[in-house]
């Protein structure tokens, strides 16, 4: 055993009333307002906030820009705008609803997503398997996991915020059915050893993570590094990889969560044909929602020998 715990501490520590937080304490407290708030009321207000973000978070827009004309060639420079504002507006409307998931009943996440495919989830717990979820960076991910985790134990993993409140907050929510979050640093290993206890947990197989093991496959109108790990840990662990996906529907104000068939075995043997499947599965829920991706992310970082980084920004790593 590490001497460091492998998972965040929930529990409340006296140095988070440290003035240096102060400013993080009011972000907070205005979003468990929103929170509190009712849907109906809390949209529109977002929806509005959202043409500030359009306006004012250049950086993050261009990335945003860069990855949708990539992954979409054929769609027009209108669509892409439009894509772009929905995008944004997605992204503040689930931000600023998302405290309820800590602050509001257990009850109030099964009326705010509605699941189906859980079937499927059922079938693996009779043959006395976990699952890994196969989840793209969607912003929605935190509903899907804690709605799943009312039903079924689980645990996740994140990477540790820069500021320790947050990091304490976000850590609280996202546990707040029970699961444990483990520190990114602690490893497949950490999860191979849940799967062994009967815990299920999401991977999410977007994320560029660079050149080195990773594998080059087609995703979307472009190619895409990935790194082919899934199959392997669902070998070692008896688990079945079933891909998720959510999307948030403003006209009726609840979550559409669906839990799609297991991948098999033979679509993840070799390396080549896990990163194929996993992009495949990653594509898959992105196309049923696409504007409510975090195409903020450099998803696209790493590009095949000689060609040019798509962001064409000096901070391409």
């Amino acid at each position: 055993m590490s001497r460091k715990p492998k998972y965040f501490d929930r529990r409340f520590r006296l140095s988070l009333l440290h003035p240096k937080y102060w400013f993080t304490w009011l972000a907070i407290l205005i979003l468990v307002l929103f929170g509190l708030m009712p849907a109906w009321l809390r949209d529109p207000i977002a929806c509005q906030l959202s043409k500030l973000v359009v306006r004012f978070a250049n950086k993050p827009i261009h990335i945003v820009r860069a990855n949708l004309m990539t992954c979409f060639p054929d769609k027009s420079a209108v669509e892409i705008e439009t894509l772009i504002k929905a995008n944004v507006e997605n992204f503040v409307m689930i931000l600023l609803a998302q405290s309820e998931l800590l602050v509001k009943s257990t009850q109030n996440i099964r009326n705010r997503v509605k699941l189906s495919g859980f079937e499927h989830v059922e079938q693996a717990k009779a043959a006395g398997q976990p699952v890994i979820f196969i989840m793209p960076h969607v912003w929605g991910i935190e509903y899907a996991g804690l709605r799943l985790n009312i039903d079924l134990p689980m645990v996740s993993m994140a990477k540790a915020h820069k500021n320790g409140l947050f990091d304490w907050f976000n850590n609280r929510m996202r546990s707040s059915q029970g699961g444990n979050i483990y520190m990114r640093e602690a490893g497949i290993r950490a999860l191979l050893s849940e799967l062994k206890q009967n815990n299920s947990f999401f991977y999410l197989p977007d994320e560029d993570l660079g050149p080195k093991n990773s594998v080059f496959a087609p995703f979307l109108g472009t190619t895409k590094a990935t790194l082919p790990v899934v199959g392997r840990l669902a070998q070692a662990g008896n688990a079945q990889v079933m891909p998720v996906k959510i999307g948030y529907d403003k006209i009726k104000r609840h979550f559409d969560l669906t839990v799609m068939p297991a991948l098999t075995p033979e679509s993840m043997q070799g390396k080549e044909n896990e990163a194929i499947a996993l992009n495949k599965a990653v594509e898959q829920v992105i196309l049923a929602y696409p504007e409510q991706y975090m195409w903020f992310l450099r998803v696209l970082k790493t590009r095949p020998p000689g060609e040019e980084s798509i962001y064409n920004t000096k901070q391409h790593h």
